[in-house]
């Protein structure tokens, strides 16, 4: 270890040994007068400040670490994940959002890093160390996160804000106006109302840009609609929330949706009249708030799509509810079913009421390790296999990936051609593509043990990962699998 690396490792021990002293000692702030309080939620937001850019540098030194020119070999592929933010997702265990903003800070940082040592070296390349850079214009960003005066969430705001060079907008442009807003945060923290919070910044950093580039309409909004997205995120209680992002034209369409859904709950139907006043007056004699109502709503309009033009939608396979259900509990209408994809269990009743449902398949379990009806082709695992393979694993079967089914490939345990392994169910294990190519192309294994149905696979890693190569259990993510094979045990065990 180099000097400055150790001194790094003690600064550290130092800082987290502090902040555990800290944590232990906070019932006592409740005994803080005003402005104590005040004083100390000041002090814990400068150290938070030096917490997270101290969690950027290690972030940035992941992804110097896990470059794509190191291919499988760079740290974060390695260790098993597809990216740094997944490393950092799963060492840190922070959501997918602060890993990402760790990450993008973290390389403002190396770009400072790299700025700094060739000023200290006397090196005179602009051009040159830019091409070595990743975005060079936000290398004052990263200097100011290093010493404390942006935060990480500020540092962020200021990247979405200016953007990236484009027609009438260059890198040295985009370095200005970074390097003011650095300086407007220096300066406001010395002011009575405080420093520019992550809003503030994100607000000015679009001004800047707005500024620099006021005849760039055209390119402004292609660029808001190449940043157009529909994304899906699992809440921990059980609901599912999607961030639909819009240009303006597009939020036009489904504001104007919106409005007809909830109208006229929001302003009253004492202004309908003609035929609309019958509906105005069910609307708002129905007992759903306006949000479930937007929702019910919009809902029903995809369902009316599907159920008009399917193929013109979504394309050859249209989208089906998997309700997947131990067989032991649907005839004794006890215990519990799952939609397929879901952390959250359903009742019995809702697993009967939608397996009468058009699109509802029904995938039974009974007291087996496998799913029943398990059929067999010869080179490709058939669709059918496929979600059988879906029931059965819940998704990419690699410890610790959430990959869900849909994301997956189907992986010949003995291989096709090396093994002469066969197109069955037994010989099949679901793995997303990153991993897929993991297994066959760094030497990692997988084995069955038919004795433990709860843990019939296990992976084993090649030696230059574990020199005793431990076998890690790879249990099943489908809890509908689960739930039946616990069921059997209990029933064997009377």
């Amino acid at each position: 270890m180099t000097s400055s690396a150790a001194t790094f490792s003690t600064s550290l021990e130092v800082l987290l040994a502090a902040a555990a002293r800290i944590g232990a000692d906070a019932p006592g702030a409740r005994g803080l007068g005003d402005k104590q309080l005040l004083a100390a939620q000041r002090s814990l937001a400068e150290a938070k400040r030096s917490l997270d850019a101290c969690a950027s540098v290690l972030a940035g030194e992941v992804v110097r670490r896990s470059s794509v020119e190191a291919g499988f070999g760079g740290l974060a592929r390695k260790e098993g994940f597809r990216t740094p933010e997944a490393l950092i997702r799963g060492v840190t265990g922070s959501t997918a959002r602060e890993a990402t903003t760790l990450v993008r800070v973290g390389t403002m940082m190396n770009d400072a890093d790299l700025l700094n040592n060739a000023e200290a070296n006397g090196i005179d390349d602009p051009v040159g160390l830019a091409s070595m850079m990743t975005e060079p214009w936000l290398a004052a960003v990263g200097r100011a996160v290093a010493a404390g005066t942006v935060s990480v969430a500020g540092a962020e705001a200021i990247r979405t804000g200016l953007g990236r060079p484009g027609p009438g907008v260059t890198t040295d442009d985009l370095t200005a106006a970074a390097t003011r807003l650095v300086t407007s945060v220096a300066e406001s923290a010395t002011t009575p109302g405080g420093a520019l919070d992550a809003e503030q910044l994100l607000r000015l950093a679009r001004t800047a840009r707005d500024d620099l580039d006021a005849a760039g309409i055209v390119e402004r909004e292609r660029q808001r609609r190449a940043l157009r997205s529909f994304r899906r995120w699992k809440r921990d209680d059980g609901m599912t929330r999607y961030t639909w992002d819009l240009d303006p034209e597009g939020a036009a369409l489904i504001d104007d949706v919106y409005d007809k859904l909830t109208s006229p709950r929001r302003g009253g139907p004492r202004f309908t009249t003609g035929p609309e006043q019958a509906r105005a007056e069910q609307i708002m004699a129905d007992t759903r708030t306006t949000e479930q109502l937007a929702s019910d709503g919009m809902l029903e309009l995809i369902q009316l799509a599907l159920d008009t033009d399917p193929q013109g939608v979504v394309g050859v396979n249209r989208p089906a509810v998997r309700v997947l259900v131990a067989a032991t509990d649907l005839t004794d209408r006890t215990g519990r079913g799952w939609i397929e994809g879901q952390d959250y269990p359903v009742s019995i009743a809702t697993v009967e009421r939608n397996a009468c449902l058009n699109g509802i398949e029904l995938i039974v379990f009974d007291d087996r390790p496998l799913p029943v009806n398990l059929g067999r082709e010869q080179r490709f695992f058939n669709r059918a296999q496929r979600r059988l393979l879906a029931a059965r694993d819940g998704g990419c079967a690699w410890p610790d990936c959430d990959r869900p089914p849909e994301w997956t490939e189907a992986h010949h345990i003995r291989w096709w051609e090396r093994d002469g392994g066969t197109t069955d169910i037994d010989n099949g294990i679901l793995l997303c593509r990153h991993h897929h190519l993991l297994l066959h192309d760094e030497g990692w294994e997988i084995e069955t043990r038919d004795h433990d149905p709860l843990a019939r696979f296990w992976l084993i890693p090649p030696r230059d990962i574990d020199p005793t190569q431990t076998p890690r259990p790879m249990p099943s993510k489908s809890p509908a699998l689960n739930d039946a094979l616990r069921t059997a045990e209990r029933h064997h065990a009377t």
